[in-house]
């Protein structure tokens, strides 16, 4: 089986200051993708890049506090791939791809942290622009391997993928466009919304705003998720979305799946 975890560190040394690492120890992830590390290699080498025995690969953005994003695994990957080979977006460490090939099979666990437009017009064209390079990117990928690409891809898709989806038509994350781009991933480029093909119920997020009473009365979104390709995606077993603990303003996400690495 494999155990894969996403989350949404909101800065890896705050996490762990939250419980984070125990927790890690107590699930038996085989792999684990982490995303907006905050962190450079200097704050993760002999505190972080092993934890509960995977070991950790990463991709840091340049800029000190910001974004950054790993994979963790239980196996050594055969190779690791960072970034999409865009200067603008590689410098901001949003793609981590751990490669598990064999004479056999192409797979791939990747960690991936889309842009967030809600900071302002100038963030959502960045935003925008990083989609439009992804579309292509994940279609070449699935032409040549299998693959799991956790993260948080800041996107909520349907309606029933946010509490409040009136009020956020116009907002970041809900847009159009944004779902757009989502509907196209699944249904031309033939990815799989994983935990939504295992649990079509409402009030399921992985993300609350840290104004008002939004964690308080499951005022949230869902925007991390685990895309994967459609052979891949069959052999998913089970989701969970821990809430019992916060080690950031996201909750991990898990899947197991029918599949040894």
């Amino acid at each position: 089986m494999l155990r894969l975890v996403t989350l949404n560190l909101n800065g890896i040394r705050s996490a762990a200051n939250k419980g984070w690492l125990p927790w890690v120890e107590s699930i038996g992830a085989n792999c684990m993708g982490v995303q907006e590390l905050k962190a450079q290699a200097e704050d993760v080498t002999n505190r972080f890049d092993v934890i509960d025995g995977m070991k950790g690969h990463f991709h840091f953005a340049d800029k000190k506090g910001y974004s950054g994003v790993g994979v963790y695994s239980r196996k050594k990957p055969s190779a690791v791939v960072t970034g999409i080979g865009n200067a603008e977006f590689d410098a901001e460490g949003r793609w981590v791809e751990a490669r598990f090939d064999t004479a056999r099979r192409k797979f791939s666990i990747i960690s991936c942290y889309f842009p967030s437009g809600s900071s302002g017009p100038e963030r959502q064209e960045a935003k925008f622009r990083f989609l439009a390079l992804m579309a292509p990117h994940l279609l070449r990928l699935k032409a040549e391997r299998e693959f799991i690409l956790v993260g948080d891809i800041n996107i909520a898709h349907k309606e029933i993928d946010l509490r409040n989806w009136r009020s956020n038509q116009k907002n970041s994350g809900f847009l159009p466009e944004e779902r757009a781009w989502m509907t196209h991933a699944l249904d031309e480029l033939g990815l799989v919304d994983v935990f939504r093909k295992l649990n079509p119920h409402p009030d399921q997020y992985t993300w609350w705003s840290n104004r008002g009473q939004a964690w308080a009365k499951n005022v949230g979104w869902r925007l991390d998720y685990h895309l994967a390709t459609p052979g891949i995606a069959k052999k998913a077993m089970r989701e969970h979305i821990y809430l019992d603990q916060r080690f950031s303003d996201h909750a991990p996400l898990t899947v197991d799946y029918d599949f040894k690495l």
